[in-house]
């Protein structure tokens, strides 16, 4: 199955350059037709540009100060010398939306 996601243009390149493995997003109703080996086709936002990735896993956690514990800040977007950490993602999904659906780590690889 092949679902569609956008994305913003530092995120989209990370994951274009092979460097950037998991996506993190709300287990929402949305997400959770996320299968193992469907693919992904993620639009930049700025550029239109698309590429397309194959989920090769799901990791499904509580919250993202969960998920956190669990990867590498690399694997999740963040530079060598950038501190990761999982309040940064309350600027897309608050507490209480955390705690309604829980979240995920999509890995992923370009195909």
């Amino acid at each position: 199955m092949k679902h569609e996601m956008k994305l913003k243009n530092g995120p989209f390149n990370k994951i274009k350059n092979g460097t950037k493995t998991f996506e993190l997003r709300l287990n929402d109703e949305k997400r959770r037709k996320l299968n193992i080996n469907d693919n992904i086709e993620f639009t930049n936002i700025k550029t239109s540009e698309k590429i397309t990735v194959k989920i090769k896993n799901l990791h499904k956690y509580k919250s993202f100060e969960e998920l956190y514990k669990h990867f590498d800040k690399i694997s999740m977007g963040y530079k060598e010398d950038e501190i990761a950490n999982y309040k940064d993602m309350e600027e897309y999904y608050s507490i209480e939306e955390q705690a309604k659906h829980g979240v995920v780590g999509i890995e992923v690889e370009v195909i």
